[in-house]
């Protein structure tokens, strides 16, 4: 089993987000029982709220479904579970880095650098327009497919 964390800030937006576009395409390639998928924020502010109304419109318009998800803080157990800890940005990054046990510091990365896309970070849209939605679907979806083939060509 595979196991994947994807972390934003508030985990309402961008991380369920990931999550649920690399639900579809582990499942899409019949993968889903190779795979645990979670989401988490480094804050604290949402825990157990559903995510970003807006966030679960654009994925429902795009054919993923968003909620049943709920918000949850990174926790210090995450680092040893995971295998994977694939942040939205920098920051995020950072943060995590600073938690993070040395043994576990090989697990994070950005989460863009198994993109096709020019960009590093997938921006923050909570306070953006409803665009900024559909510009992290189309960076999560683009990550994802990339994060797939890069773990079945090199964990199996």
């Amino acid at each position: 089993m595979i196991k994947v964390l994807f972390v934003c800030l508030g985990n309402i937006c961008r991380s369920p987000t990931a999550q649920g576009v690399f639900e579809c395409i582990v499942a899409a390639q019949n993968q889903s029982d190779q795979f645990e998928i979670d989401s988490a924020g480094t804050g604290s502010w949402h825990v157990g709220e559903a995510p970003d109304r807006r966030a679960q419109k654009a994925a429902r318009n795009r054919g993923y479904d968003l909620s049943a998800l709920r918000a949850r803080q990174v926790c210090s157990t995450d680092y040893d579970y995971f295998d994977y800890i694939l942040a939205m940005d920098e920051s995020n990054l950072r943060e995590m880095q600073h938690q993070c046990p040395s043994e576990f510091q090989h697990k994070l990365s950005l989460f863009l650098e198994f993109s096709a896309v020019n960009e590093s970070e997938v921006p923050d849209p909570y306070y953006g327009g409803v665009n900024g939605f559909d510009h992290v679907l189309d960076l999560a979806e683009s990550a994802s497919s990339g994060f797939l083939k890069y773990v079945l060509a090199n964990d199996k």
